[in-house]
Formats: C-alpha cells, sequence, structure tokens
C-alpha cells in the first residue's frame, strides 16, 4: 500500500468501525442492560469473530482477487436481513423486566453476531480489495492489513461500550426510547447496505 493513500485508508477504517452497526449497537445494549463486565464477556466474542471474519478475508481475497468484487454485493441482502431481525427483536423485548438467559451477553453470543455480521465482511473484502489489492497480490501485503483490521472495529466496540456503562443509570430510566432509536439505527445500518443497489434499479426503471 503506498504511503500517499494511508490517510484515506485510516479514514476508511475509523468511520466503517465507528457507525452504528449490529456489533456497536450490540456493546452499547448489553453495557446498558446487563453492566460493563457482562459486555467485556461479549465484547471478546466480537474480538475473536472479527479476527475470524478478517483472516477469511485475506484467504478469499487472495484466492479470489478482483473477481469477488462482481459478487460481494449480493451478500448485502442476507446481511440487511439479518440487521432487520435484529432491530424487530429489540423492539419485541424493548421494556421486559425479566431478562432471559439465553439474551444474556456471552462470548458465545458476541462470536455469532460477528460471524453473521455482513457489514464488517464488506468492510474486511471492501478493505483489502481496495487498499491492498490495486498495488500488490502479494498474500504477506494482505495478511498485514487483515491482522489490522481487528483492532478497528473492536476497538470502536468499546467505545461504545464504555459510553453505555457511564450512562447506563440515565437511559436505563428511559429504555423504551433507547430501544427504539437503537432499533431505528439498525434499520438505517440495513438501508444503507442496500442503498446503492435501490438506487440503482430506481433509476433503471425510469424512462
Amino acid at each position: 500500500m503506498p504511503p500517499s493513500i494511508l490517510p484515506s485508508f485510516l479514514a476508511y477504517c475509523y468511520i466503517g468501525a465507528i457507525t452504528p452497526g449490529p456489533a456497536n449497537l450490540c456493546s452499547l445494549s448489553a453495557s446498558l442492560c446487563y453492566g460493563r463486565r457482562a459486555a467485556l464477556r461479549q465484547w471478546r466474542g466480537l474480538f475473536t469473530g472479527f479476527f475470524l471474519v478478517s483472516m477469511a478475508s485475506v484467504l478469499v481475497t487472495y484466492f479470489l482477487g478482483t473477481f469477488l468484487n462482481d459478487y460481494v454485493l449480493l451478500f448485502s441482502w442476507v446481511g440487511a436481513a439479518y440487521i432487520l431481525w435484529m432491530a424487530l427483536h429489540m423492539l419485541r423485548s424493548s421494556g421486559d423486566i425479566e431478562l432471559q438467559e439465553g439474551d444474556a451477553p456471552s462470548f458465545r453470543r458476541g462470536l455469532l453476531v460477528q460471524l453473521t455480521n455482513v457489514k464488517i465482511m464488506i468492510f474486511c473484502l471492501t478493505a483489502l480489495g481496495s487498499y491492498v489489492l490495486p498495488y500488490s497480490r502479494s498474500f504477506w501485503a494482505l495478511l498485514a492489513v487483515g491482522l489490522f483490521l481487528p483492532f478497528t472495529g473492536p476497538i470502536a466496540n468499546l467505545v461504545w461500550l464504555f459510553a453505555g456503562a457511564a450512562l447506563s443509570k440515565l437511559l436505563s430510566r428511559h429504555r423504551r426510547v433507547v430501544d427504539v432509536v437503537m432499533a431505528t439505527s439498525l434499520a438505517l445500518c440495513a438501508l444503507s447496505l442496500v442503498w446503492p443497489q435501490l438506487t440503482a434499479l430506481a433509476k433503471s426503471l425510469l424512462p
């Protein structure tokens, strides 16, 4: 990767990591409802899942190269559907006093969130395909960036987690409003995944 595009790459990583997404919103929700310690257990699963997705993206990018670019957006529809399901689940469970054991933050839950998080799959594949492949097909160059990526999203997850822990007393008084806002944010995340394709489809249908 040439030094001249490094600022653009870092900006891409920052924006992609800190903006609302399934992992960030799950971290915020876990810290609000269960506290920092339980949310940190889930965060370890989030980190592990992100690392596995990043390494899988390195292998896929290395073996398929630019051929992958024509097909990766198809996965965005699957991701959008999953994110909308999360938003609906959040609204249905909003305001419940009794917390179900299956909903409690855990390493496995964090891992599952990331392994089904199409946002980070596209994030990793785009980073590797746009910032590495045009300049190098070296496996070691791809691996170096792939090892860096898990320290972007999961660090942002921690920011959301500690923000939720710090504001838990205030926001717990307005849990219904918080859940509606987070569910709306998830819905907007789902829309953002498919918006370019919807726009292209609309233009093609217009006379």
